[in-house]
């Protein structure tokens, strides 16, 4: 695979455009491999794959006929070292396959160990209370799977086209991934989808590297989940662990993350509805159906029908109590109705696969030694491996299907049973129906099985309450034929217009959509091994340059200067907000030039700058919190402020009050001018939910008073009408033009959300009256962050150094010669 990418390029013919190629990456290969006579090693498709089947299907819609696949995967066998360079080149030359080989114990310690025993029962809601339920965290196991999803992007690094490429990997065994992909291209097309359910955050949140695993999933663009209680919960947990904040964007639900937008997609995945059509059309698949019509319609026996793994979470054993409950309850059904239950091998393996198989045995046997008869045998326990087509002959025949799992992904069950019971012109003869005859069936399935929400047809249980699944059951077979073909119509409908093509269709279509501005945006990388992210701002952000700025400032002729303090000219963690002797000389340097207009914004309260206020009044500057301007050359400076009228606070505090108490963590910050009520250390889903009765009710009960109420991130805030920094500035650009003053130059400096409404001013006033149509305007943020500010400074050290040359500037002009 060294050339597989080169490969590809010269199948390409010159006079046509590059086909859309994809690389699906996944745990394992969609393909089957066995030794033959002679000892060499022979390949095939593997067709029950969702991989195989999902490129089948989309070729099938419009526009993806042409598309290329390149497959990264493990092998389910061992493939000898001296061998694997010779299976690799086959797998990609007939295949496009290429294979991650791993070595015996790294595979077991990922697979068996992390993925197995850590993760998976972590995300079927099993928590590691004791070495038996679950395995412990283990940090050589954490190690293991750090390895191999490493293993896995060296992998693709050997196929990709990074600018053309999209890559889709799939499910929680490869969930670092992104951040390895990432790290080496950042514009990468990414999409993840997760088949496993995905736990509420009191459940996450007990991983002990629960950040590495949700940041590594935010390297992704895109990324599905089968129901919305699974992205729910997903972005629960960013909320909660990461303090992002989610919104829906146009019916897409989008997360930011340093700049990139995160699109989160919802959508069940579907069956691959040509297989199961042409399977059905199979002579054995005819005749299966008419031995299983001998052995039960023939015979007056219903088949209620089970088809699960034989593991600790497909709920077989809760199954086989509520049948016997069923039977218990009602004798009439004893002769009659027969449960099959098709138990699949287990996908893992240790103590707890066994059993659940010793347990399912021993019921097995107690149900048909109690209920059963000479000619009557209540449960049939299928163990071992069966043909496809002789899955679908058990559905065809079946008049229910059961599945009872406490927690499972998605379940494609229920709809295989589905299109099994539309059956075609052939299995309707087996059946003896007329083409008229409607279709009829009838599911229980589970509420915490994915599928469930799209089967609004089938009656919903919950697996835990036996006697209920065993009333769900008596329903089933009492429902009414025109009932259940009604039923059966609605889901079949779903189903096969919702097929795996369909699925796979739809999530690339969105992840082109996601990644569409990618090059429109400049990104680079931040941050250490599985810490690493992606920054990704507009192509026009950049650094600030010095000798940019001091050059502007020397040729300009009235300058204005809008400078934040804590934060900007101040450190956010500085305990002292009192300035230095430095910074007080600097700033007395640029009030001195007549020049300079220069305003000064503070949002804090009189005790917590009480010292700067005092240095205020030592430049002249008015000292009343709020924002300081000065208007005219000769002039003192001003306050541009608030009105002096709080008595809005008498009704707007006690409201936050009733709220405080009611959410712990929350608490209220009075900042003179304005009210804040804080929610930052309490629960982030309780305090949202607070936060916005807490607005609307103070919405009504200020509704006539001179204020706005403003809720963001964390907080809800009360403050007079037209006080912001936005607003301030637009004042001072118009007051300059009343006075006669358009400026050439304009510095703008903050570091945070409250200096965003400022930046758009002053960038946007560019095309209007207030400025000299010569003007230079340098809009800056501390920090490299999404703004909407032109230029950035790392740290306020820096702008003080800036402020400090432009200074300097003003001493010389005013220094005679």
């Amino acid at each position: 695979p060294a050339d597989a990418a080169a490969s590809v390029a010269s199948d390409d013919q010159p006079d046509q455009p590059p086909r859309e190629r994809t690389i699906i990456v996944a745990n394992q290969l969609p393909i089957r491999a066995c030794r033959g006579a002679d000892g060499a090693w022979e390949f095939s498709w593997d067709q029950d794959s969702l991989l195989r089947q999902l490129k089948e299907a989309l070729r099938a819609h419009q526009g993806r006929a042409h598309m290329d696949f390149v497959y990264i995967g493990g092998l389910r066998d061992d493939i000898p070292a001296e061998e694997q360079d010779k299976v690799a080149l086959e797998l990609y030359d007939r295949f496009r396959c290429v294979p991650a080989f791993l070595p015996d114990d790294l595979r077991s310690r990922f697979y068996h160990g992390f993925c197995k025993q850590q993760l998976w029962p972590l995300f079927h809601y099993m928590l590691p209370l004791s070495p038996e339920l679950g395995g412990r965290f283990d940090r050589d196991l954490w190690k293991a799977y750090l390895s191999v999803n490493k293993i896995f992007t060296d992998k693709i690094m050997e196929v990709i086209n990074p600018e053309e490429d999209f890559v889709w990997v799939h499910d929680y065994h490869l969930m670092l991934l992104p951040t390895f992909l990432r790290k080496k291209f950042n514009r990468v097309r990414l999409g993840f989808f997760l088949h496993s359910p995905f736990p509420s955050s009191e459940i996450y949140k007990t991983l002990p590297v629960r950040e590495e695993v949700l940041r590594a999933l935010l390297n992704a663009d895109l990324i599905g989940f089968h129901t919305f209680d699974y992205a729910r919960h997903f972005l629960s947990c960013c909320s909660r662990m990461l303090g992002m904040k989610y919104e829906s964007q146009r019916g897409y639900i989008g997360l930011e993350y340093y700049g990139r937008t995160v699109t989160v997609k919802i959508l069940p995945v579907g069956i691959h509805l040509m297989q199961l059509q042409a399977v059905l059309n199979l002579p054995e698949t005819g005749l299966k159906v008419a031995e299983l019509m001998k052995e039960f319609p023939d015979r007056h026996r219903i088949m209620m029908l089970g088809v699960d793994d034989m593991d600790i979470f497909k709920g077989i054993s809760l199954k086989l109590l509520a049948f016997e409950e069923l039977l218990t309850q009602h004798p009439e059904y004893r002769g009659k109705v027969v449960l099959v239950q098709i138990a699949n091998p287990a996908r893992g393996k240790g103590k707890d696969v066994k059993e659940v198989q010793d347990e399912s045995y021993a019921m097995v046997k107690r149900i048909n030694e109690a209920f059963g008869q000479p000619d009557y045998q209540p449960v049939i326990l299928i163990d071992r491996p069966l043909h496809f087509y002789e899955r679908m002959a058990y559905y065809v025949v079946a008049e229910c299907c059961l599945v009872t799992a406490v927690r499972d992904g998605m379940n494609l069950i229920p709809y295989e049973y589905i299109i099994a019971r539309q059956g075609n012109e052939k299995i309707d003869r087996i059946l003896g129906l007329s083409p008229s005859t409607r279709k009829k069936s009838m599911l229980v399935v589970s509420e915490f099985i994915g599928c469930s929400p799209s089967l609004s047809g089938a009656i919903r249980v919950n697996p835990w309450n036996i006697e209920s699944v065993a009333e769900a059951m008596d329903k089933a077979l009492h429902t009414g034929e025109g009932e259940q073909a009604l039923r059966h119509e609605k889901h079949h409908k779903f189903v096969s217009t919702h097929d795996v093509g369909y699925w796979a269709n739809s999530f690339l279509q969105d992840l082109a959509r996601t990644c569409q501005d990618h090059n429109k945006r400049r990104c680079w990388g931040i941050g250490f091994g599985l810490r690493f992210r992606v920054v990704a701002l507009d192509t026009s952000f950049k650094k600030l340059a010095a000798e940019q700025l001091i050059s502007a400032y020397r040729k300009a002729s009235t300058r204005a200067i809008l400078l934040d303090y804590d934060g900007t000219l101040m450190p956010e963690s500085s305990f002292r907000k009192m300035p230095s002797s430095k910074t007080i000389n600097m700033l007395n340097s640029l009030c001195r030039d007549e020049k300079n207009l220069v305003l000064i914004a503070s949002t804090k309260t009189r005790a917590t700058l009480s010292e700067w206020f005092s240095a205020c009044e030592d430049l002249g500057l008015a000292a009343e919190h709020g924002y300081f301007i000065r208007l005219e050359r000769d002039a003192e400076w001003e306050t541009c402020g608030p009105a002096t009228d709080f008595s809005w606070k008498q009704i707007a505090e006690p409201v936050m009050k009733t709220y405080t108490e009611t959410t712990d963590g929350s608490i209220i910050e009075d900042k003179e001018t304005a009210i804040v009520w804080c929610y930052k250390d309490a629960d982030r889903d309780f305090g949202s939910c607070q936060a916005k009765e807490l607005h609307d009710h103070l919405e009504s009960v200020l509704s006539n008073e001179p204020v706005s109420v403003k809720a963001d991130l964390n907080y809800v805030e009360v403050k007079p009408q037209g006080v912001s920094k936005g607003l301030v500035a637009k004042r001072m650009l118009s007051t300059m033009q009343e006075l006669g003053l358009q400026p050439d130059f304009i510095l703008c400096v903050g570091d945070d959300r409250s200096d965003e409404d400022m930046f758009e001013v002053i960038t946007t006033a560019v095309d209007g009256p207030y400025l000299s149509p010569s003007a230079t305007v340098f809009a800056c943020t501390i920090g490299q962050k999404p703004s909407k500010a032109k230029y950035y400074l790392d740290e306020p050290a820096d702008i003080k150094r800036m402020i400090r040359a432009l200074a300097s500037v003003s001493d010389q002009e005013l220094t005679p010669l």
